[in-house]
This record gives C-alpha cells, sequence and structure tokens, in this order.
C-alpha cells in the first residue's frame, strides 16, 4: 500500500509498503479521509516528540473496515467508521482516579499513520474510541472526531454558567472549533487572529472577529470571562491574562515548544483570582461528546475543510499551511 512517511523536518515521502494485518483483537481499514493537523504541521515544519521521524504520521481519520481480527465483536467487514487515535489503558494511577487523559500509557500505543491507503486500528481504541459512522455523514466530517475530542474535553472541568463572553487568540482550526463550542453554548465569542483569509472563516463562526493589530484595544475593556489561547507561542500565553476580568479563566490550549518558559504576574493571580488552566488531549467521555456533536450536526464542520488533495499530493498540503493558506485539507487516499 501507499503510505507517506516524514522522515525529517520539511520532508514528506511516498512509499509502498506492506499492508497491515490485523491481530485477534484489532482491524484494518480502507482510509477514506484523514485531515492536517496543527500537531503535525508543528512535526513538518520543527519536530515533535510525539511523532517519532522518521515514521508515519496523520492521526484524524475515518475509513471503512476491510480486515477483522476473529477477536472482535461489534464491528465487521464493509462497516463505515469513525475514530480516534488513541486510548487510556485504564490500570495507571491516573486511569484509576479518573484522569484518563492523563494515562501513563496513553501515548505509548497511539494510532500514527492515517496518511496511507490502510491503517491499523489496535485492541484498546477500538474498545473504547472507534464509533459507526452514520451514512449522512461524510468521511471528511467524520475524522473530526479527534481535533473535536481534544475541543470539548477543557470545558467539562469547570462550571459554564459564569461564562458569557469569551476571547478566541487564533483562527486555525482548533481556536475555530473552540469558538463554534462555544457559540452553541450560547457564548458570545471574539476571535482574533493576523491573518484576515482565516478572519473570513471565522466571521461565520463567531460573534466578532478582531485583528491582532487591534488586539490591544480590548484591554481596556471590562475584561472577558474566558480566554482560550490557540496559538502556542509563549508570548502570546503571557498576554492573554491581559484580557481576562478579575475572576476570570485562561485556558492554555495551544502547545509551545517543550523548553518554553512563561511569566504571570503574581498579583493578576493572587488579587484577581484569574485562573490559569492547561488542556491536553481528552477522555472517552469527550469522544463520546464529540461524536454526539457531529453525527448530530450539531456543529457544521465542512467550512473548515479548505480543500482536499490526493496522498500523492500531502507535500502541497503541507506547503500551503506553512503559508498561511488555508484550514485544514482533506487528504483523499
Amino acid at each position: 500500500m501507499l503510505q507517506a512517511l516524514l522522515v525529517d523536518v520539511g520532508r514528506i515521502e511516498l512509499k509502498d509498503t506492506a499492508e497491515p494485518e490485523p491481530g485477534d483483537d484489532e482491524i484494518v481499514i480502507k482510509v477514506k479521509a484523514a485531515l492536517t493537523c496543527g500537531t503535525d504541521l508543528k512535526a513538518y515544519l520543527r519536530g515533535h516528540s510525539l511523532i517519532p521521524m522518521p515514521g508515519p504520521f496523520g492521526h484524524e481519520y475515518s475509513g471503512v473496515v476491510v480486515k477483522v481480527g476473529k477477536n472482535v465483536r461489534g464491528f465487521k467487514e464493509g462497516d463505515e467508521i469513525m475514530g480516534v487515535h488513541s486510548a487510556p489503558c485504564g490500570n495507571c494511577g491516573y486511569c484509576r482516579r479518573g484522569f484518563y487523559n492523563l494515562c501513563e500509557k496513553i501515548m505509548d500505543k497511539k494510532v500514527l499513520g492515517a496518511y496511507a491507503e490502510e491503517l491499523l486500528i489496535p485492541s484498546h481504541v477500538i474498545r473504547q474510541n472507534l464509533f459507526h459512522k452514520p451514512g449522512e455523514i461524510e468521511f471528511p466530517v467524520a475524522a473530526f472526531l479527534e481535533p473535536l475530542s481534544c475541543v470539548v474535553h477543557p470545558y467539562s472541568q469547570f462550571d459554564l454558567s459564569c461564562i458569557e463572553r469569551a476571547l478566541i487568540i487564533g483562527a486555525g482550526p482548533i481556536g475555530l472549533l473552540h469558538s463554534a463550542y462555544m457559540e452553541l453554548l450560547g457564548v458570545e465569542t471574539t476571535v482574533v487572529d493576523r491573518l484576515t483569509n482565516r478572519l473570513e472563516v471565522a466571521h461565520t463562526i463567531a460573534s466578532k472577529v478582531v485583528l491582532s493589530d487591534e488586539l490591544e484595544g480590548l484591554k481596556g475593556s471590562a475584561g472577558f470571562d474566558l480566554v482560550v489561547e490557540c496559538t502556542g507561542m509563549p508570548e502570546v500565553w503571557e498576554q492573554a491574562v491581559s484580557y481576562l476580568r478579575r475572576g476570570g479563566r485562561l485556558i492554555l490550549f495551544g502547545g509551545c515548544p517543550g523548553a518554553s518558559r512563561v511569566c504571570y504576574s503574581a498579583g493578576r493571580l493572587h488579587y484577581d483570582e484569574i485562573t490559569l488552566m492547561g488542556s491536553f488531549h481528552f477522555s472517552p467521555d469527550d469522544v463520546r461528546r464529540a461524536y454526539q456533536l457531529i453525527t448530530e450536526g450539531k456543529i457544521m464542520l465542512n467550512g473548515l475543510i479548505s480543500g482536499s488533495f490526493r496522498l500523492e499530493e500531502i507535500t502541497r498540503a503541507f506547503e500551503l499551511l506553512r503559508e498561511g493558506r488555508g484550514i485544514k485539507y482533506a487528504i483523499i487516499p
């Protein structure tokens, strides 16, 4: 089969590799759509600790079951599916305490290699985080299950009843998903970005859009109840608290380079009682919530797909993203 490998920073190669064969508790799917992702883009531009090079990459997928291990129940050849690339072990200390997204082994057996004609799905993902795709849901839309699971995760951690106005910093795919989810919950969102083409898309989702150059003007306002940082830039992490009201909450969603350090005002933390909150990955409950949102048509996702490319054209998709053109691209093997 044909598979895309990230062999070095800025270099993708297509190779003819052996078709995967499932073990007794595994399945193999024919990939119908795999979406580009901000994590994959980071790996392409600078490398990423969770995506080894050289190696397969791509983890937002949907497809059709083509091979089934003899012990698998609930899925058969020909089933259309949508899933995510990981699942918790259920046995480590974090899992026993309910922190499934922080599972000690969650990244040990993650599914990488969605940019390929076929993909092996391991047993722990099948049991917890693989779902049947309704026929009316298009394959590229179904592949949003993983990023949407990440986005809904932090909102299960606190009471949303006091959140009326939110600022989303960054109008990439993740920022736009945050805005869409918040708007669905009745929160007025303002999305900020430096790229006008991204704000054009954000305008169809958010209550307001603002160019980055105009963001300073928001500091004089009463402040937002919630700020969500989606750029992964340390300097923006630090600036983001400037837009919070007293008692507000900052979700630090965008992942910075691993050695990054940031600094915050002790006065704001103490006297203004602002809350800084990291957000990483998702739990099975988050995946089920995202599945419900997609299959019930609660969030319109087609508008976040800027185009599609054949697997042979995958480098072109990542070069467009490098240039700041487009939101997400669907890779169709």
